[in-house]
């Protein structure tokens, strides 16, 4: 099955890397947000399987847009991009309700296990 896969970085270089990886799974990008207001829109718009929401964007940052996002759909599939040093915030995602996180720079590995991990997992009751 193709799972598809909304990327949110305000960083169209990242957005193209995490592209690349997505597309080498056999997966589908359904889309992509350079904010975290549009990361929002665009998961109501596209109902992907995954959402990939970096923390740091501008006009919302990944955590608000999380929150968004879940409050939306509790069952929303989110995995935080992040640059080292952003603990404190990584933290603060996953207790708002991340799935995982990423880090930057990325892994080519490390992001494809990570996504498969969750996609194939069941659905959080």
């Amino acid at each position: 099955m193709s799972h598809t896969i909304l990327i949110a970085d305000d960083a169209e270089f990242m957005r193209a890397i995490l592209g690349e990886i997505i597309e080498d799974m056999e997966w589908t990008v359904a889309g992509e947000a350079s904010d975290g207001q549009e990361a929002i829109a665009q998961y109501s718009k596209l109902r992907p399987d995954l959402v990939l929401l970096d923390i740091t964007m501008p006009n919302l940052d990944g955590t608000e847009a999380l929150k968004a996002i879940l409050a939306e759909d509790p069952q929303a599939q989110v995995v935080m991009i992040t640059a080292l040093g952003q603990k404190d915030q990584v933290l603060n995602a996953i207790k708002a309700g991340a799935r995982d996180f990423i880090i930057k720079p990325f892994d080519h590995d490390r992001v494809g296990a990570t996504l498969a991990g969750i996609l194939s997992a069941d659905p959080v009751a």
